[in-house]
């Protein structure tokens, strides 16, 4: 199982000192929020940014934005590796996910728990990577939703060499549920950044 630890559940008061503790995962991950697709907000690309110099980890990259097209290019010239927005969003899902691999990231759809596993059909082929929400974006700290399993299963059934990636509520009970299903990466907030040793935590999820 690979781990990307989410910034979103860090001390921000120490951001360089958490990135170095979480250096064994195998990406970062990075929620952006912009207080319309989502109620909150977090940060952007300056903050991105700021943390590329301070690690060698791939950026996964997550936009729940209304309007991720344009902010594509901002991200990009950030540092990030791989995108990840919303297929729920508003701007034209085919351009951009073109513009992301133009950009020379890898690029991706993301479901929320409402929707149907069947919206990301037209574009397996055009997509690196799947993310499967196990929680309600936009929010830290909440249950896993087991039942988004199935859609794990489906995608995995329907392309199997397609990756596919869980956000929300993994911790130790959890992940097994994502290794049976067949996820390739689980985000991991709080059950990383809050243990008493990030390191181990890391350690405990990849053994999956």
């Amino acid at each position: 199982m690979q781990i990307a630890p989410s910034v979103l559940a860090a001390d921000f008061t120490r951001l360089g000192e958490e990135i170095e503790r979480v250096s064994s995962a195998d990406l970062l991950h990075l929620d952006i929020m912009d207080g319309h697709f989502v109620p909150n907000i977090s940060y952007g690309p300056e903050v991105v940014a700021a943390l590329r110099p301070l690690t060698t980890l791939p950026f996964d990259v997550h936009l729940m934005l209304e309007h991720p097209l344009a902010y594509v290019p901002a991200f990009l010239k950030a540092g990030a590796d791989l995108i990840t927005f919303h297929v729920e969003c508003k701007d034209p899902i085919e351009e951009t996910l073109a513009a992301i691999h133009k950009g020379g990231a890898k690029a991706g759809l993301v479901l929320k728990p409402a929707t149907p596993v069947e919206t990301l059909w037209p574009w397996l082929d055009a997509m690196d990577i799947t993310m499967v929400m196990t929680v309600e974006p936009g929010f830290g700290g909440q249950s896993f939703m087991e039942p988004m399993m199935d859609k794990v299963r489906a995608i995995k059934k329907r392309a199997p060499g397609l990756l596919v990636e869980v956000d929300g509520g993994v911790n130790d009970r959890t992940i097994q549920l994502c290794a049976q299903a067949g996820v390739d990466i689980c985000v991991a907030g709080t059950g990383v950044f809050r243990a008493e040793n990030a390191e181990e935590a890391i350690k405990r999820f990849q053994s999956w």
